[in-house]
């Protein structure tokens, strides 16, 4: 029984390292988006690119999203920004959708774990999540909360209402760059806690939850004609299984295999590949930023679209004929992660700019974090804290068990 628990846990710390492996280089690429566009836009060119919902700015947001990162943390992160320099609320939205679902990477990530099938719906089904978070925006329009939110923002990025200097003369001075790297290091400081748990909780369940829980959970999963409640259902419980298992889009992949081999709709699996941005992590960080009025006016409209979108796609889909069939799937445990592929030269390439930006950080101004504030700071902090040593002890401990 003991080596059986220290086997499972040894594929749980391993499976949680491995996965953070697959996500680093997407992280660092997103953070030091941001933080660029943090220090060298300006409010005036953001409102001149994106300020108003209207085709232009949402087509560019989609755009910007798109050679952005796949990482829904760096994501928010970007987003945020954009909004506080003053980009539209349904821009803002479109930029946040896009980045986490029509990134070219995610779509080799599905290819290799999925289908071509899985792959078009990606893309198709972000592109339909803007329209219809559009549309939903456009009914609801809250005007006011809108603002505040903003305004709550803008506090956080520490512009004030005083003039921005030029970033063509920001870019070539070593102050602009100082700069980025305080606000790389800050974004980082702000979501560890997050990143670690998500992470240790996803290699948990992986190695930890039978896979026939997954297909108790999504009622008639199997079954080859589905009825519309059968499909709703899948498209609902989507995001509740993601909530289990999150990382973010590149991460959640691996385990989408694993629900579409244990007979999951093609509803119910897009439903999971897109729920990123409709979890507690992602909500947490949403109200950190805007108040928590406003994360769940977000939510909602993520939630509403995201099964919008998949049951329609599958509808679409099975008109078409070209409803992908269920096929077997490698499990996420048994992956090798560490390889010598793009991966790890990606991963070097933004671990020595990880380095570089905080060592100039602390040199400049000292080593502050934000360890945050409040009973659910604390409990994260905790929490964090715990799965550091449970993911030392599966590296280190578990072997010796099993041995």
């Amino acid at each position: 029984m003991m080596q059986e628990f220290a086997s499972l846990w040894h594929d749980a710390a391993r499976t949680s390292l491995g996965l953070f492996w697959m996500a680093f280089w997407a992280f660092g690429l997103g953070y030091l988006v941001s933080s660029l566009i943090q220090v060298f836009v300006t409010e005036a060119r953001m409102k001149r690119s994106m300020g108003e919902a209207g085709p232009r700015s949402v087509a560019l947001a989609t755009l910007f999203g798109f050679v952005s990162s796949s990482c829904s943390f760096a994501a928010l992160a970007t987003s945020r920004s954009l909004f506080a320099k003053g980009a539209g609320l349904v821009p803002s939205l479109a930029f946040l959708l896009a980045s986490t679902n029509l990134v070219v990477e995610l779509g080799i990530i599905i290819a290799v774990f999925l289908s071509w099938q899985f792959v078009v719906g990606e893309y198709l089904g972000g592109l339909l999540l803007i329209l219809i978070m559009w549309l939903i925006v456009r009914l609801t329009g809250p005007a006011k909360l809108t603002e505040a939110a903003r305004e709550r923002a803008r506090r956080q990025e520490g512009d004030g209402q005083g003039e921005v200097p030029d970033w063509r003369k920001m870019i070539v001075r070593r102050e602009g760059w100082r700069m980025v790297s305080m606000r790389y290091f800050m974004e980082w400081g702000m979501v560890w806690k997050d990143v670690t748990i998500g992470f240790t909780v996803a290699g948990l369940v992986a190695a930890f939850v039978p896979r026939s829980f997954f297909q108790w959970l999504f009622i008639g999963s199997g079954s080859d004609d589905l009825g519309f409640l059968h499909l709703l259902q899948h498209a609902l419980v989507g995001p509740v299984a993601a909530f289990f298992t999150f990382i973010g889009s590149m991460g959640n992949i691996p385990l989408a295999a694993v629900l579409f081999s244990n007979g999951v709709s093609f509803a119910g699996v897009m439903a999971f590949i897109f729920s990123d941005l409709v979890v507690l992590p992602v909500l947490r960080i949403q109200a950190k930023y805007y108040g928590w009025r406003f994360a769940l006016y977000v939510l909602a409209v993520f939630l509403v679209a995201l099964v919008a979108a998949t049951i329609a796609m599958h509808y679409g889909f099975q008109l078409a004929g070209i409803l992908p069939e269920a096929s077997s799937a490698k499990s996420v445990t048994e992956r090798d992660f560490f390889q010598v592929d793009y991966t790890l030269f990606l991963n070097l390439v933004f671990l020595a700019a990880t380095l570089v930006f905080v060592g100039w950080k602390i040199r400049t101004s000292g080593f502050a974090i934000d360890w945050g504030v409040g009973a659910t700071d604390r409990t994260l902090f905790v929490l964090a804290m715990l799965a550091y040593c449970w993911l030392a002890g599966g590296v280190v401990v578990a072997p010796l068990l099993t041995g």
